[in-house]
């Protein structure tokens, strides 16, 4: 009896003592305390989060494996625990959104035995977590498990991938969680669209020295992380495709002692908190340029997509000398900051065999005089090979930024090469565009010489396919956007409907109507904003040219007034005392209010850019008006299918 008691006592203390080991439970509250995210640390540790009273994300486990290091987070020890609340203002170098940006949110770290940690975040906005490692000598991450179980079978705006080798432009399929194999896998950033919401969105911030992460299904609920592995074999087969032939049974090679990737939830009540969001910025590392002052955004008047189909001029259109003296008259008669060189200034594969029809020199020297400055497009393992002679080379020309192309990766290797590219470019006073890229994680942060970066479908989509449909415009702003600018290359004076719209390599035309095209500029994010179309086609719409050229790039404060996802938009942004605001709609036609409470006291006024009212049947058809305005005004605006509103609005001088 006495024997069995001690039996008793003993696994009653084996119990007490494996639940105070591995039953410890977290709480951590965004600071409005509408989002809790618990974190149990059990046998695994498991994180959940819920919105309000509504569980989100049912628990989910957390582990990385680390070669020699076993699995972290399995059976995990706990030897330290901290907290803390932080309530700061970030001024961004360049200010996509806006020029404070609150910086507030709790924070719980968890420490665990055998040098690993876990950090969870809790903004207003969303929550995060990342890895943190500690260990002397560096490592090998054979895979690390993320996982996002939902409370219920929710849709999903979900960007399809079939493979690692992508440029990541991807249409959004929109379909429930439990309609995704386990094969199927996209990009991100990916929407979950929760009925009654709040809206979920799926990413990533901080990445660096590792792989980007995508999503797979699991016939389930249920989304997994996956990611491409080390690359050990790789074959070219074009000046630009560099395929990986074999892959590594691991991640990464990295660092034993750093931090991982934030892994990133951010929630929005209202669709347009999706645009709003800063959080991306918020988690990205730090600035890493001692000298910023050199770095000027602005507006591109851009060759490749019009084909140089320039007009009423006494020379031969191409890709030479007189051409690009041509854009620069044009640019520099609106002041607009920089022309672009885009592929055909150079040989294919050597950057240092320019075609004999461009005298760079002349060219740079003629932009220095006008006051406009040069960007080269280059194919970037071209740069890559060539990548000290080359920026050197650019630099003495007196190159202002280089459009790095055709990447298509982020395994660990391809995500270095951006940050050495930036910091690179950086030394020379070299603004950089990503072509052909992985979608933003925060790195202009740290390098804000990174203006801007595709990973979008855009405007260039129009020359050979239908994608580019104003459907997807109004989609993309929720999406792709929250992670940070893209350069959809927006701009084009031949604009059509539905039903006429043909894709035409060499003259092409834009979906929708002309409005559409003009909202753009106040809508997309990109503080190196591209003019598609041809200089000879601005010149001939010089009240539409009169918006293009006073547009900002960058704004003080961004307020969306009204939105719904992949249906309309509509924006204010301002810019020191003046505003702008723009609308956009997919194909159907809408009437929209305008709720000018936004303003500042006094009165305004407004140049309004509005739809034609043959604009559903010819979309270059628009009109311009002008308007007195107050914060008392509402107004209501018409949207044609395909449509799109627009206007400048600046204090009214006082006599």
């Amino acid at each position: 009896m006495f024997r069995r008691k001690l039996l008793v006592l003993f696994w009653i203390f084996i119990f007490l003592f494996g639940a105070a080991a591995y039953g410890k439970e977290f709480e951590l509250y965004s600071p409005d305390k509408k989002i809790k995210l618990t974190v149990d640390v059990g046998q695994k540790v498991l994180y959940s989060v819920f919105y309000g009273s509504r569980e989100i994300i049912k628990p989910s486990p957390i582990s990385m494996a680390i070669h020699g290091q076993g699995r972290l987070g399995v059976q995990p020890v706990i030897t330290d625990t901290k907290t803390r609340s932080v309530h700061e203002k970030i001024r961004p170098v360049i200010r996509v959104k806006s020029e404070i940006i609150p910086d507030i949110f709790n924070e719980l770290s968890i420490v665990f035995k055998g040098n690993f940690g876990l950090i969870f975040r809790a903004y207003d906005e969303g929550v995060a977590y990342r890895f943190v490692t500690r260990f002397k000598n560096p490592i090998k991450v054979e895979c690390e498990e993320v996982v996002f179980n939902f409370a219920g079978d929710h849709s999903i705006y979900f960007p399809s991938e079939e493979s690692f080798m992508t440029h990541q432009e991807r249409l959004y399929e929109y379909l429930p969680l439990s309609k995704i194999p386990e094969k199927k896998m996209c990009s991100l950033p990916a929407l979950v669209d929760i009925e009654q919401g709040p809206k979920v969105a799926i990413t990533e911030a901080d990445l660096k020295d590792y792989a980007g992460m995508y999503l797979r299904g699991t016939s389930r609920p249920s989304l997994h992380g996956i990611f491409p592995m080390f690359s050990l074999e790789e074959k070219q087969t074009r000046d630009r495709d560099i395929h990986v032939k074999r892959r590594a049974d691991y991640i990464a090679e990295t660092s034993g002692s750093r931090d991982f990737p934030w892994r990133v939830l951010i929630f929005a009540d209202k669709d347009g908190d999706l645009i709003e969001t800063q959080m991306i910025y918020k988690l990205a590392g730090a600035l890493e340029l001692k000298d910023t002052s050199w770095i000027r955004p602005g507006k591109v008047a851009w060759d490749w997509w019009n084909a140089n189909n320039i007009f009423g001029v006494n020379f031969r259109a191409g890709i030479n000398t007189e051409t690009y003296k041509y854009y620069i008259d044009f640019a520099s008669q609106y002041g607009i900051e920089y022309i672009i060189l885009d592929e055909g200034w150079y040989v294919l594969g050597n950057l240092m065999d320019i075609k004999p029809e461009i005298d760079m020199e002349e060219i740079v020297q003629y932009g220095r005089v006008k006051g406009v400055g040069l960007i080269l497009w280059v194919v970037w393992k071209t740069l890559e090979d060539q990548l000290v002679e080359a920026l050197d080379q650019f630099e003495e020309w007196g190159i202002k930024g280089i459009k790095v192309d055709f990447m298509q990766r982020d395994d660990q290797w391809m995500v270095n090469y951006y940050r050495k590219i930036a910091r690179e470019a950086a030394k020379r006073h070299l603004l950089v565009d990503f072509h052909g890229a992985y979608k933003p994680t925060g790195l202009r942060r740290a390098y804000p010489n990174i203006l801007t970066r595709e990973g979008v479908i855009g405007l260039e989509n129009s020359k050979w396919s239908e994608k580019a449909s104003p459907e997807h415009n109004v989609t993309i702003p929720f999406i792709r956007m929250l992670a940070g600018p893209m350069d959809y290359t927006p701009g084009a004076m031949i604009n059509s409907q539905k039903k006429n719209f043909k894709p035409v390599f060499y003259r092409p035309m834009s979906m929708g109507t002309r409005c559409h095209q003009l909202a753009m500029y106040v809508v997309f994010e990109s503080p190196l904003q591209m003019l598609s179309d041809s200089p000879s086609l601005y010149l001939k719409e010089k009240e539409c040219m009169e918006f293009l050229a006073d547009v900002p790039v960058v704004w003080d404060e961004t307020r969306v007034l009204d939105a719904r996802v992949a249906d309309y938009i509509l924006i204010a942004r301002r810019s020191g005392s003046d505003w702008y605001v723009g609308a956009m709609t997919d194909w159907t036609p809408r009437e929209l209010v305008v709720d000018f409470s936004f303003l500042g006291e006094g009165k305004y006024m407004a140049e309004i850019y509005m739809d034609g009212i043959n604009a559903d049947r010819y979309g270059s058809d628009y009109k311009k008006s002008a308007s007195k305005l107050s914060s008392e005004t509402r107004l209501k605006i018409k949207l044609a299918p395909g449509g799109g509103w627009a206007a400048r609005i600046k204090p009214e001088k006082k006599q």
